[in-house]
């Protein structure tokens, strides 16, 4: 227990720290956010705000994962620094796509279809490596009924990859107001640290702590509304990275069901909105989509959305946290 209580608070403090200088240099750098011409115009007013903030959360966790996990790989357990790097992989595309659009001054970077070979390519490694590791099987969890069902590997593997893909676009999608990725993922990283302690997979229970400190650091000091920086898609990227990569590490992608609840509906509002669109002919199911932005139009402030999908989060994490009591 006291490796992932030094996790967590080391995660929170160390990125408080690094935000200070990353801040400073997104500043310098004049790396503002630009606002969509099809988005809110009631956030017209974020223009100009630091964006790719998500660096100081991604060297936070990664500095506090390496020198916590140390005697973890002197016992030739990876798992934490395999995950971690699976995420940073997907930071490194939400970078370059950042990094597109600072110095194009526009909210366009990366073509769709760019995102989605790179993140394909990208799951694709990390099933390969984790199954050559031996850390992935094809057995796919059931919570609740506790059932462990073989599946064919071509056909697991076709579906972890776009399972992670999905996900990785689902939290993306999950940061389009102050603080709503990174609170949300912050009780998500919670559940997969019990789990951990559950389960006593060390590794996986340090990184998943070392992240949730840090992005508590990150959303407390830096991006609860208002922002001071937003986490860009360098960081939402990083994290869907990391929830998939851990939902797969833990054996168990269906748990992802319920606690990516807020991922799933934000994703679900979206493609609702643009067939009800194209089957209408101009029609909106809702006022606007994501459900975030169609929350805004219906009078919510950004806070009162963020307690509420951190509480929706938290209540369907302690579900699941409930169905995978009986594993072992």
């Amino acid at each position: 227990m006291k490796i992932y209580v030094i996790a967590f608070l080391a995660g929170c403090v160390l990125t408080m720290v690094l935000g200070k200088f990353v801040l400073a240099e997104l500043r310098k750098l004049k790396a503002g956010q630009e606002i969509r011409q099809d988005g809110p115009t009631w956030h017209n007013s974020k223009a100009g705000t630091p964006t790719m903030g998500g660096i100081a959360f991604i060297l936070g966790s990664g500095i506090v994962t390496f020198a916590c996990g140390w005697q973890q790989m002197m016992e030739g357990n990876f798992a934490h620094l395999y995950v971690y790097l699976f995420a940073l992989i997907f930071g490194l595309i939400g970078f370059v796509d950042d990094y597109r659009k600072v110095r194009q001054h526009q909210n366009e970077g990366l073509t769709a279809k760019q995102k989605f070979v790179l993140q394909l390519l990208a799951a694709v490694v990390f099933l390969c490596l984790m199954r050559y590791e031996g850390l992935l099987t094809n057995d796919l969890y059931i919570p609740f009924v506790n059932v462990t069902v073989t599946v064919n590997w071509i056909v697991y593997l076709v579906f972890a990859a776009f399972v992670i893909v999905g996900c990785v676009n689902s939290v993306n999608l999950t940061d389009g107001i102050d603080g709503l990725a990174s609170s949300v993922t912050t009780v998500v990283m919670l559940f997969f640290l019990m789990a951990a302690i559950l389960w006593k997979m060390t590794a996986l229970g340090i990184f998943s702590g070392a992240l949730c400190g840090s992005l508590l650091g990150f959303f407390t000091l830096y991006n609860h509304h208002p922002a001071k920086c937003f986490m860009g898609d360098t960081g939402s990227l990083f994290l869907g990275g990391a929830v998939a990569a851990l939902a797969f590490a833990f054996d168990m992608p269906l748990v992802l069901i319920l606690v990516g609840i807020i991922y799933i509906l934000e994703t679900l509002s979206d493609i609702i909105q643009v067939g009800y669109f194209k089957a209408t002919h101009g029609k909106r199911f809702f006022k606007m989509a994501p459900l975030h932005h169609h929350l805004e139009r219906c009078g919510w402030s950004e806070n009162k959305i963020v307690i509420v999908f951190c509480t929706v989060t938290a209540v369907f994490c302690l579900l699941a946290y409930l169905g995978i009591q009986g594993r072992f």
